[in-house]
């Protein structure tokens, strides 16, 4: 369960958008923002990090396309696709001003909505991802530099094969999770055994690990779509926040390739910085957060 600050639960819901059905919990009161999470996670990921936020905003926490107890659709799971959804989805509930965070891919589909939705988002947070195109296809390399520094991705070529991994995986998403879970974090015992319980009842759902694939299996795409969005670079603040153990400084970096405005903090951790340092997380956000967009009321239909 996810509480607000006053230990209440947040409310949930489903909202048909974009040719899909999302899966989101929303609290709090004052200015939006959206929390975007990777793989393999879900909006479970953002847990301890919500109760800090919705003292001075309203937090909206989808499930992305596919994910959680999102939809399993077909098809549409590259970046622009994804950021598509949340922008309908922040539609539906009423919010047409909003900061958003995004780690790992929900960085990854943050960027593309705030490219794609400028007169929407007024903030980005971008959390302890590489874009394709822009880096991320380097760390698939077998080099030496890649698996000393532990950015050797070696499973995204895995992923990409069609079928293979399917058959593989089938029956060992939990053996996959957790070692996927644990070996990214510098504090792996922050993969506590309700989170990996959640990620794995998700992921074990019928189309969970098709789509969890297929996100992988858009990167192509992704990269062409990062490229085309990085003609016009973002004008908003950015704050790009990494893992020293992980990514670190590179998210501040390739950012500065992508935005105008862009400050950036590196945290003693690996790559899930919500889940391993989320008091820290939240003194860094906070501040950056303050002031932007125009209070709403809350969203959200109770379910």
């Amino acid at each position: 369960m996810i509480s607000d600050h006053r230990g209440e639960p947040v409310r949930t819901g489903r909202a048909a958008v974009n040719e899909t059905k999302l899966h989101y919990r929303t609290a709090g009161s004052g200015p939006a923002v959206v929390l975007l999470h990777g793989v393999p996670k879900t909006g479970y990921h953002w847990r301890h990090l919500v109760p800090r936020l919705t003292p001075r905003h309203t937090v909206v926490v989808p499930d992305l396309r596919g994910l959680g107890d999102s939809d399993h659709p077909a098809g549409g799971f590259d970046s622009a696709t994804m950021s598509d959804d949340i922008a309908a989805l922040m539609a539906h509930l009423g919010h047409d001003s909003y900061s958003v965070m995004g780690e790992d891919w929900g960085a990854a589909i943050g960027y593309q909505l705030a490219a794609r939705h400028r007169d929407r988002v007024n903030a980005l947070v971008f959390a302890e991802a590489l874009l394709p195109g822009f880096g991320f296809e380097d760390h698939t390399a077998l080099t030496h530099e890649n698996v000393s520094g532990g950015m050797h991705l070696w499973h995204l070529g895995f992923y990409f094969q069609p079928d293979v991994p399917e058959m593989l995986i089938a029956g060992h998403e939990r053996e996959l999770l957790t070692y996927m879970l644990k070996y990214e974090r510098s504090h792996p015992d922050t993969a506590t055994a309700d989170a990996v319980d959640e990620y794995v009842r998700c992921y074990s759902l019928p189309g969970g690990i098709r789509s969890m694939l297929s996100i992988y299996r858009a990167m192509l795409a992704d990269a062409e779509q990062n490229r085309q969005a990085a003609q016009k670079r973002l004008d908003i603040p950015v704050l790009a926040l990494g893992g020293s153990a992980f990514i670190g400084d590179r998210n501040e970096a390739q950012m500065r390739l992508l935005a105008h405005d862009v400050t950036g903090h590196v945290f003693d951790a690996g790559h899930d910085l919500a889940e391993e340092v989320p008091d820290e997380v939240a003194d860094v956000v906070l501040p950056f957060l303050a002031g932007r967009g125009r209070a709403v009321g809350p969203g959200g239909t109770a379910s």
